[in-house]
């Protein structure tokens, strides 16, 4: 079974550690960017931020592995 990550500002996805998911804290563009080069190869599900997924694009969005989502603003 693979994992789970979230990519994004500290506020949004830090509460998600307590239910096992891998959080990468990023509170810009760049470090969002540095997450998405640095998650790992089991990572199946991918958490990010409206502000995250912004900075990635359409290289994230159109991933079909890991599954990606966006949380509501």
């Amino acid at each position: 079974m693979g994992t789970v990550a979230a990519i994004g500002e500290q506020v949004r996805v830090g509460g998600l550690s307590l239910v096992g998911v891998t959080v990468h804290a990023a509170e810009d563009p760049e470090e969002v960017r540095r997450a998405w080069q640095v998650l790992p190869g089991g990572s199946t599900l991918v958490i990010l931020t409206p502000a995250a997924a912004k900075a990635l694009g359409a290289v994230a969005l159109e991933s079909v592995r890991p599954l990606v989502v966006v949380m509501p603003p």
